[in-house]
Protein backbone atom coordinates (compact mmCIF):
# COMPACT_ATOMS: atom_id res chain seq x y z
CA UNK A 1 0.00 0.00 0.00
CA UNK A 2 1.77 3.12 -0.91
CA UNK A 3 2.51 5.68 1.78
CA UNK A 4 0.72 8.33 1.89
CA UNK A 5 1.28 11.61 3.23
CA UNK A 6 -1.64 13.36 2.26
CA UNK A 7 -5.00 11.75 1.23
CA UNK A 8 -8.09 13.50 -0.19
CA UNK A 9 -11.21 10.68 0.30
CA UNK A 10 -14.40 11.71 -1.23
CA UNK A 11 -13.95 15.82 -1.27
CA UNK A 12 -16.60 17.70 -2.19
CA UNK A 13 -17.12 21.11 -1.48
CA UNK A 14 -20.03 23.40 -2.60
CA UNK A 15 -20.41 27.22 -3.12
CA UNK A 16 -24.20 27.49 -3.05
CA UNK A 17 -24.99 25.55 -6.52
CA UNK A 18 -21.24 25.63 -7.81
CA UNK A 19 -19.91 21.75 -7.16
CA UNK A 20 -15.99 23.11 -6.86
CA UNK A 21 -14.83 19.65 -5.49
CA UNK A 22 -16.77 16.68 -6.89
CA UNK A 23 -15.99 13.80 -5.11
CA UNK A 24 -12.14 13.82 -5.36
CA UNK A 25 -9.88 10.87 -4.13
CA UNK A 26 -6.05 11.65 -4.10
CA UNK A 27 -3.07 10.13 -2.34
CA UNK A 28 -0.21 11.93 -2.42
CA UNK A 29 2.87 9.78 -1.48
CA UNK A 30 5.67 10.97 1.12
CA UNK A 31 8.18 13.04 -0.40
CA UNK A 32 6.84 13.65 -3.82
CA UNK A 33 5.86 16.98 -5.66
CA UNK A 34 2.16 16.78 -7.11
CA UNK A 35 0.89 19.25 -8.58
CA UNK A 36 -2.81 20.18 -9.25
CA UNK A 37 -3.50 21.32 -13.16
CA UNK A 38 -6.27 22.88 -14.95
CA UNK A 39 -7.15 25.84 -15.94
CA UNK A 40 -9.19 28.34 -13.71
CA UNK A 41 -12.25 27.40 -12.12
CA UNK A 42 -11.25 24.19 -11.98
CA UNK A 43 -11.48 23.27 -8.87
CA UNK A 44 -7.72 23.13 -7.63
CA UNK A 45 -7.33 26.00 -5.36
CA UNK A 46 -10.36 24.75 -3.84
CA UNK A 47 -9.12 21.44 -3.22
CA UNK A 48 -5.34 22.49 -2.21
CA UNK A 49 -7.87 25.25 0.57
CA UNK A 50 -8.79 21.92 1.62
CA UNK A 51 -5.82 20.35 2.93
CA UNK A 52 -5.13 23.42 4.33
CA UNK A 53 -8.07 23.83 6.49
CA UNK A 54 -9.29 27.04 5.38
CA UNK A 55 -12.13 25.18 3.53
CA UNK A 56 -14.34 22.30 5.13
CA UNK A 57 -15.83 20.20 2.84
CA UNK A 58 -18.90 19.32 2.51
CA UNK A 59 -18.44 15.88 2.38
CA UNK A 60 -15.25 13.34 2.65
CA UNK A 61 -12.32 13.59 4.78
CA UNK A 62 -9.13 15.06 4.84
CA UNK A 63 -5.94 12.94 6.00
CA UNK A 64 -2.19 13.75 6.62
CA UNK A 65 0.38 11.90 7.90
CA UNK A 66 -2.29 9.23 8.59
CA UNK A 67 -4.38 11.44 10.78
CA UNK A 68 -7.66 12.70 9.64
CA UNK A 69 -7.42 16.56 9.85
CA UNK A 70 -10.86 17.25 8.96
CA UNK A 71 -11.90 19.60 11.76
CA UNK A 72 -8.02 20.67 12.54
CA UNK A 73 -7.55 23.93 12.29
CA UNK A 74 -5.26 25.25 9.75
CA UNK A 75 -2.43 26.56 12.30
CA UNK A 76 -2.26 22.78 14.00
CA UNK A 77 -1.87 21.15 10.54
CA UNK A 78 2.07 21.98 10.35
CA UNK A 79 1.93 23.08 6.62
CA UNK A 80 4.24 25.67 4.99
CA UNK A 81 2.57 28.09 2.43
CA UNK A 82 3.75 29.65 -0.59
CA UNK A 83 1.40 32.33 -2.08
CA UNK A 84 1.62 34.20 -5.87
CA UNK A 85 1.92 37.35 -4.09
CA UNK A 86 4.95 36.98 -1.79
CA UNK A 87 2.67 38.44 0.98
CA UNK A 88 6.23 40.01 2.70
CA UNK A 89 5.98 43.03 5.46
CA UNK A 90 6.72 45.91 3.81
CA UNK A 91 8.30 47.51 6.91
CA UNK A 92 9.93 44.27 8.21
CA UNK A 93 13.37 42.97 6.97
CA UNK A 94 14.11 39.47 4.99
CA UNK A 95 15.18 38.05 7.81
CA UNK A 96 12.39 39.04 10.53
CA UNK A 97 9.85 38.37 7.51
CA UNK A 98 11.27 34.77 7.60
CA UNK A 99 10.88 34.76 11.19
CA UNK A 100 7.88 35.98 12.01
CA UNK A 101 5.99 32.42 12.09
CA UNK A 102 8.40 31.55 14.99
CA UNK A 103 7.58 34.73 16.53
CA UNK A 104 4.13 34.22 16.78
CA UNK A 105 4.83 30.23 17.98
CA UNK A 106 6.73 32.06 20.35
CA UNK A 107 10.05 30.07 20.25
CA UNK A 108 13.34 31.68 22.19
CA UNK A 109 14.90 34.56 20.33
CA UNK A 110 18.38 32.64 20.00
CA UNK A 111 16.52 29.64 18.11
CA UNK A 112 14.42 31.99 15.88
CA UNK A 113 17.72 33.37 14.52
CA UNK A 114 19.36 30.34 13.96
CA UNK A 115 16.51 28.87 11.81
CA UNK A 116 15.95 31.79 10.44
CA UNK A 117 19.74 31.69 8.83
CA UNK A 118 19.44 28.31 8.22
CA UNK A 119 16.20 28.67 6.00
CA UNK A 120 18.17 31.88 4.51
CA UNK A 121 21.06 29.27 3.33
CA UNK A 122 18.78 27.02 1.80
CA UNK A 123 17.95 30.21 -0.75
CA UNK A 124 21.11 31.35 -0.84
CA UNK A 125 20.32 34.63 0.74
CA UNK A 126 21.82 35.14 4.23
CA UNK A 127 23.48 37.71 3.06
CA UNK A 128 20.45 39.59 2.05
CA UNK A 129 19.70 39.14 5.81
CA UNK A 130 18.93 42.98 6.67
CA UNK A 131 17.56 44.25 3.59
CA UNK A 132 13.77 44.88 2.82
CA UNK A 133 11.61 43.94 0.29
CA UNK A 134 11.48 46.80 -1.69
CA UNK A 135 15.30 46.11 -1.87
CA UNK A 136 14.94 42.57 -3.61
CA UNK A 137 14.02 41.64 -6.95
CA UNK A 138 10.67 39.76 -7.97
CA UNK A 139 12.25 36.46 -7.54
CA UNK A 140 14.43 37.21 -4.42
CA UNK A 141 10.87 38.15 -2.79
CA UNK A 142 9.43 34.52 -3.17
CA UNK A 143 12.38 32.76 -2.40
CA UNK A 144 11.96 34.84 0.72
CA UNK A 145 8.53 33.54 0.42
CA UNK A 146 9.58 29.63 0.24
CA UNK A 147 12.13 30.84 3.43
CA UNK A 148 9.22 31.55 5.65
CA UNK A 149 7.11 28.59 4.58
CA UNK A 150 10.25 26.15 5.47
CA UNK A 151 11.51 28.13 8.29
CA UNK A 152 9.11 26.11 11.53
CA UNK A 153 10.36 22.36 9.59
CA UNK A 154 6.58 21.44 8.56
CA UNK A 155 5.50 17.89 6.64
CA UNK A 156 4.04 19.56 3.80
CA UNK A 157 4.82 22.49 1.48
CA UNK A 158 1.83 24.06 -0.23
CA UNK A 159 2.55 26.21 -3.13
CA UNK A 160 -0.32 28.15 -4.89
CA UNK A 161 0.64 29.41 -7.87
CA UNK A 162 3.72 31.16 -6.64
CA UNK A 163 5.53 32.13 -10.17
CA UNK A 164 2.29 33.27 -11.75
CA UNK A 165 3.50 37.20 -10.33
CA UNK A 166 6.82 36.91 -12.19
CA UNK A 167 7.92 37.46 -16.14
CA UNK A 168 8.76 34.31 -18.03
CA UNK A 169 12.78 34.01 -18.24
CA UNK A 170 12.44 34.25 -14.13
CA UNK A 171 9.14 31.71 -13.79
CA UNK A 172 11.41 28.83 -15.49
CA UNK A 173 15.00 29.44 -13.28
CA UNK A 174 12.61 29.44 -9.73
CA UNK A 175 10.86 26.57 -11.14
CA UNK A 176 14.25 24.60 -11.21
CA UNK A 177 15.23 26.43 -7.73
CA UNK A 178 12.08 25.16 -6.27
CA UNK A 179 12.41 21.77 -8.08
CA UNK A 180 15.99 21.54 -6.31
CA UNK A 181 15.16 22.83 -3.15
CA UNK A 182 12.45 20.19 -2.68
CA UNK A 183 14.51 17.62 -3.81
CA UNK A 184 17.33 18.58 -1.70
CA UNK A 185 14.53 18.49 1.92
CA UNK A 186 12.79 15.67 1.20
CA UNK A 187 9.69 17.31 1.53
CA UNK A 188 6.14 16.31 0.31
CA UNK A 189 5.09 19.37 -1.68
CA UNK A 190 1.74 20.38 -3.38
CA UNK A 191 1.85 22.38 -6.11
CA UNK A 192 -1.52 24.30 -7.91
CA UNK A 193 -0.80 26.24 -11.59
CA UNK A 194 -2.70 26.66 -14.82
CA UNK A 195 0.70 26.26 -16.73
CA UNK A 196 1.29 22.87 -18.20
CA UNK A 197 5.07 23.55 -18.75
CA UNK A 198 5.72 24.20 -14.75
CA UNK A 199 3.40 21.02 -14.11
CA UNK A 200 5.57 18.82 -16.52
CA UNK A 201 9.01 20.46 -15.41
CA UNK A 202 7.82 20.15 -11.65
CA UNK A 203 6.49 17.36 -10.91
CA UNK A 204 6.72 13.78 -10.26
CA UNK A 205 3.17 13.25 -10.66
CA UNK A 206 0.19 15.92 -12.02
CA UNK A 207 -3.54 15.84 -11.39
CA UNK A 208 -5.16 17.51 -14.07
CA UNK A 209 -8.68 18.73 -12.88
CA UNK A 210 -11.42 19.96 -14.92
CA UNK A 211 -14.59 21.42 -13.94
CA UNK A 212 -14.11 20.31 -9.95
CA UNK A 213 -12.86 16.46 -11.10
CA UNK A 214 -9.59 14.61 -11.71
CA UNK A 215 -9.34 13.53 -14.99
CA UNK A 216 -6.31 11.73 -14.91
CA UNK A 217 -3.14 11.34 -12.27
CA UNK A 218 0.15 10.30 -13.78
CA UNK A 219 3.86 11.33 -14.07
CA UNK A 220 4.68 13.71 -16.50
CA UNK A 221 5.47 11.34 -19.18
CA UNK A 222 1.93 9.43 -18.34
CA UNK A 223 0.02 12.65 -18.62
CA UNK A 224 1.92 13.97 -22.25
CA UNK A 225 2.10 10.93 -24.03
CA UNK A 226 -0.56 8.68 -22.98
CA UNK A 227 -3.53 11.20 -21.67
CA UNK A 228 -7.37 9.26 -21.00
CA UNK A 229 -9.47 11.98 -21.92
CA UNK A 230 -9.77 14.49 -24.87
CA UNK A 231 -9.72 17.18 -22.72
CA UNK A 232 -6.41 16.26 -20.82
CA UNK A 233 -5.05 15.60 -24.15
CA UNK A 234 -6.08 19.42 -25.07
CA UNK A 235 -4.94 20.74 -22.13
CA UNK A 236 -1.19 19.43 -21.82
CA UNK A 237 0.71 20.54 -25.34
CA UNK A 238 -0.55 20.59 -28.63
CA UNK A 239 -2.89 18.17 -30.40
CA UNK A 240 -3.86 17.50 -34.13
CA UNK A 241 -7.70 15.48 -33.19
CA UNK A 242 -9.09 13.09 -35.70
CA UNK A 243 -12.48 11.65 -35.90
CA UNK A 244 -12.57 8.16 -37.85
CA UNK A 245 -14.11 5.39 -38.18
CA UNK A 246 -12.45 1.57 -38.14
CA UNK A 247 -12.24 -0.23 -41.30
CA UNK A 248 -9.98 -3.18 -40.25
CA UNK A 249 -8.18 -4.92 -37.82
CA UNK A 250 -5.27 -6.64 -38.45
CA UNK A 251 -3.90 -7.95 -34.98
CA UNK A 252 -1.08 -10.16 -36.03
CA UNK A 253 0.34 -7.14 -37.28
CA UNK A 254 -0.56 -4.83 -34.50
CA UNK A 255 -2.38 -2.15 -36.46
CA UNK A 256 -5.81 -1.08 -37.60
CA UNK A 257 -7.64 0.98 -40.15
CA UNK A 258 -9.24 4.17 -39.69
CA UNK A 259 -10.95 6.41 -42.18
CA UNK A 260 -10.59 10.04 -41.46
CA UNK A 261 -11.77 13.14 -43.87
CA UNK A 262 -11.38 10.86 -46.90
CA UNK A 263 -7.97 9.30 -45.53
CA UNK A 264 -7.20 5.73 -44.41
CA UNK A 265 -4.77 5.95 -41.53
CA UNK A 266 -3.26 3.20 -39.88
CA UNK A 267 -2.77 3.04 -36.07
CA UNK A 268 -2.08 0.48 -32.90
CA UNK A 269 -4.44 -1.77 -32.41
CA UNK A 270 -6.22 -2.35 -29.26
CA UNK A 271 -8.59 -4.61 -27.82
CA UNK A 272 -11.89 -2.69 -28.24
CA UNK A 273 -11.33 -1.73 -31.58
CA UNK A 274 -14.22 -3.14 -34.21
CA UNK A 275 -14.98 -2.56 -37.71
CA UNK A 276 -17.38 0.33 -37.55
CA UNK A 277 -16.72 1.59 -34.33
CA UNK A 278 -15.82 5.57 -33.88
CA UNK A 279 -12.61 6.48 -33.06
CA UNK A 280 -10.86 9.35 -31.46
CA UNK A 281 -7.36 10.12 -32.28
CA UNK A 282 -5.06 12.57 -31.71
CA UNK A 283 -1.06 13.46 -32.70
CA UNK A 284 1.02 16.00 -31.61
CA UNK A 285 1.95 18.50 -34.54
CA UNK A 286 5.97 17.92 -32.97
CA UNK A 287 5.30 14.32 -33.88
CA UNK A 288 3.99 15.08 -37.68
CA UNK A 289 6.97 15.07 -40.29
CA UNK A 290 6.47 17.73 -43.23
CA UNK A 291 8.49 16.52 -46.16
CA UNK A 292 8.89 17.44 -50.07
CA UNK A 293 5.88 16.40 -52.00
CA UNK A 294 8.29 14.53 -54.37
CA UNK A 295 9.15 12.05 -51.10
CA UNK A 296 8.54 8.81 -51.17
CA UNK A 297 5.22 7.18 -50.62
CA UNK A 298 5.01 5.27 -46.80
CA UNK A 299 2.00 4.30 -44.49
CA UNK A 300 0.27 7.70 -43.62
CA UNK A 301 1.86 9.78 -45.91
CA UNK A 302 -0.62 11.92 -47.71
CA UNK A 303 0.19 14.91 -49.95
CA UNK A 304 -0.98 18.55 -48.74
CA UNK A 305 -0.61 21.99 -49.59
CA UNK A 306 0.56 24.36 -46.61
CA UNK A 307 -1.90 26.84 -45.92
CA UNK A 308 -0.83 28.62 -43.48
CA UNK A 309 3.02 29.27 -41.87
CA UNK A 310 4.39 30.77 -38.76
CA UNK A 311 7.61 31.66 -38.00
CA UNK A 312 8.25 30.61 -33.84
CA UNK A 313 12.04 31.10 -33.67
CA UNK A 314 13.02 27.84 -32.89
CA UNK A 315 10.69 26.24 -34.79
CA UNK A 316 8.26 26.82 -37.64
CA UNK A 317 3.81 26.20 -36.85
CA UNK A 318 2.26 25.47 -40.24
CA UNK A 319 -1.45 24.66 -41.14
CA UNK A 320 -1.40 22.47 -43.86
CA UNK A 321 -4.51 20.96 -45.47
CA UNK A 322 -4.67 17.32 -46.52
CA UNK A 323 -8.09 15.05 -47.54
CA UNK A 324 -11.48 16.16 -47.63
CA UNK A 325 -10.66 19.47 -46.21
CA UNK A 326 -8.82 18.16 -42.89
CA UNK A 327 -6.30 21.01 -41.49
CA UNK A 328 -3.61 19.88 -39.86
CA UNK A 329 -1.02 21.54 -37.16
CA UNK A 330 2.25 21.14 -37.74
CA UNK A 331 5.63 21.64 -36.28
CA UNK A 332 8.93 21.13 -37.51
CA UNK A 333 12.34 22.23 -35.91
CA UNK A 334 13.20 25.27 -38.73
CA UNK A 335 16.11 23.75 -40.58
CA UNK A 336 13.52 22.75 -43.94
CA UNK A 337 11.18 25.55 -44.69
CA UNK A 338 8.23 25.21 -46.69
CA UNK A 339 6.00 28.13 -47.96
CA UNK A 340 2.43 28.95 -47.76
CA UNK A 341 0.72 27.60 -50.89
CA UNK A 342 3.62 24.72 -51.57
CA UNK A 343 2.86 21.31 -52.07
CA UNK A 344 4.14 19.03 -49.76
CA UNK A 345 3.58 15.43 -48.30
CA UNK A 346 2.08 15.13 -44.40
CA UNK A 347 3.49 11.60 -42.40
CA UNK A 348 1.50 10.58 -39.28
CA UNK A 349 3.62 7.98 -38.13
CA UNK A 350 1.91 4.94 -36.98
CA UNK A 351 3.56 4.85 -33.38
CA UNK A 352 2.77 8.51 -32.82
CA UNK A 353 -1.01 8.46 -33.25
CA UNK A 354 -2.85 7.52 -30.50
CA UNK A 355 -6.75 6.81 -29.82
CA UNK A 356 -8.53 8.31 -26.96
CA UNK A 357 -11.08 6.28 -25.43
CA UNK A 358 -13.95 8.48 -23.76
Amino acid sequence: MPDYMIELRNVTKRYGRIVANDHINLGIRRGELMTLLGPSGCGKTTALRCITGHNIPDEGRVFIDGKDVTDVPTHKRELGMVFQNFALFPHMTVADNVGFPLMIRGLPKAERQKRVMEALRLIRMEEYADHYPRQISGGQQQRVGLARALVYRPKVLLLDEPLSNLDAKLREEMRFEIRDLIDRLGITAVYVTHDQAEALALSDRVAVMNAGRIEQVGTPDEIYDSPQSRFVADFIGLSDFLEGTVVAVHAPQGTAVIRVEGLELYVPVRQDMSPGRSILLFIRPNDIELLPASAEDNANAFPGVVHKKTYLGDRNDYRVLVGEGLELRVQTDGKVRFEEGERVKVHLPVAHCRVIVE
